[in-house]
């Protein structure tokens, strides 16, 4: 990797606005910028200042600019870094790239000055990778989590416990060295005692992940149950507007239908999928098919039923058991709750699991939007220490686990010291690829490829 030159790219979104800013990072970013700015000496200039000017190409004024100034080691990437704030015109951004890479800058890759910031030692990779998580984050629990794990809370929870482990992986190996004379360095039983402390400390990690992932790509919420229910409606009653095709035809909806709606700072997917019955009609075959596959991805079931058709104590068990089989959580949303008659809307409204809604009068949706929210939420999210968002680390963190497992096993099987030495030093290698402090260059090639160019 190289990382002693200068990278240029443009750090604001690309296209027409009234601001854009171009970064430079690297021991030449000072240098390079005054070859084509008029105005002060920038090399001469404090960090953390702000200087008018113009750029210029020989004696053409390309643009008007302010260029902000952070000196090493108290930047972003804790190299120089200059930010040139432009017009936001695509034309005069491409120009000033241009001569900046004229006069000895380089192009960034996608995610460099992350990476250098990462390399450089200022931030660690989990925090690197929360970077690209709180850019992408579309909801306030998202960026929480996000924000959390940039300000190192997850990853510093991680390097104490490696370093405790650490600890006595050296005393394992010392014995190694002393094999022949059967002596034992690390007490068995401490270690033993902090291996189990170690793992309490990975359980609740690994087990937020689920909730985390939901959290942070959106919770899928699976509309779904018989033609003419009203899930359409009920779609576009959440979302205050006509998104799908309603009718009184059964069966009008063929495909899925899926929208976004952030609720009490959730992201909530909502799949509005095609009535589940029996039918000889090929497209709507396909679609039924189709609505089964999208419900097993699901997080949670909305299982949609006419109110009007439950006319007994058998017709609404029967709703419920179709409902659970699904095997998600669900709630039965009893929808035209207007067409049904009193004793039933009284049942309906005493019965576990199921909430009355008239879609169409836009009656229930606030319940229905609390519920979905209470669900989620009930979790604790926004009271949570640390939760888990990532792939890479939840897998690292169940690797970690089993790997201690095996020392727990090996222990007690009283296992030859060698096969003790080598878990540990496969868990400590797990969680160290967490924050970084073991790595490759795949590993980070694979993890800031997916950056935007410019951070």
């Amino acid at each position: 990797m190289i990382t002693n030159d200068t990278i240029v790219a443009l750090a604001t979104a690309q296209g027409m606005g009234a601001i854009g800013v171009i970064r430079l990072s690297g021991e030449q970013a000072l240098s390079i910028c005054q070859q084509v700015f008029k105005g002060k000496n920038l090399e001469a200039q404090p960090s953390h200042t702000i200087h008018y000017g113009h750029i210029v190409d020989g004696e053409k004024v390309i643009d008007e600019v302010m260029v902000s100034i952070f000196r090493a080691p108290k930047s972003f990437t804790t190299e120089d870094v200059v930010e040139i704030a432009c017009h936001g015109s695509p034309f005069i951004q491409e120009q000033i790239q241009q001569l900046l890479l004229q006069h000895g800058a380089r192009l960034a890759n996608p995610g460099e000055f992350t990476l250098r910031a990462f390399l450089n030692g200022r931030i660690d990779l989990s925090q690197a990778e929360a970077v690209a998580d709180l850019i992408a984050s579309n909801s306030a629990a998202a960026h929480e989590i996000a924000l959390k794990q940039m300000r190192g809370g997850f990853s510093n929870q991680i390097k104490d416990l490696r370093a405790q482990l650490v600890n006595f992986a050296s005393y394992i190996e010392l014995e190694l060295d002393f094999s022949e004379e059967d002596v034992e360095f690390a007490d068995r039983t401490k270690l033993v005692e902090l291996i189990r402390f170690i793992q309490t400390h990975l359980r609740p990690l690994i087990e937020s992940f689920k909730l985390g992932n939901v959290i942070k790509n959106g919770v899928p919420v699976a509309i779904a149950g018989k033609p003419n229910a009203g899930k359409s409606t009920l779609l576009n009653a959440l979302l205050n507007e006509e998104r799908a095709i309603v009718s009184d035809i059964a069966g009008t909806t063929r495909d899925t239908i899926e929208e976004v709606l952030n609720i009490d700072g959730v992201s909530f997917r909502f799949i509005d999928t095609a009535g589940l019955r029996d039918t000889v009609d090929t497209i709507e075959k396909i679609g039924v098919q189709r609505s089964y596959e999208k419900i097993k991805t699901a997080t949670v079931l909305l299982y949609i039923t006419d109110a009007g058709n439950i006319a007994s104590e058998s017709d609404l068990a029967e709703e419920l058991q179709a409902a659970a089989s699904f095997g998600l959580p669900y709630l039965v949303v009893a929808n035209k709750s207007d067409l049904c008659s009193d004793a039933m809307h009284m049942q309906l409204q005493n019965t576990q699991n199921v909430l009355l809604v008239s879609a169409k009068e836009n009656a229930g949706i606030a319940d229905l939007k609390q519920f979905l929210s209470h669900l989620i939420l009930s979790e604790k999210v926004k009271t949570a220490d640390h939760t888990v968002t990532n792939i890479r680390h939840y897998q690292a963190l169940q690797d970690a686990y089993s790997s201690l497992d095996q020392v727990l096993q090996g222990i007690d099987h009283k296992i030859t010291t060698d096969l003790i030495a080598f878990e540990l030093k496969n868990a400590l290698n797990y969680l160290g690829q967490i924050s970084g402090e073991v790595t490759n260059d795949e590993i980070l090639g694979n993890i800031f490829s997916k950056f935007c160019i410019g951070k």
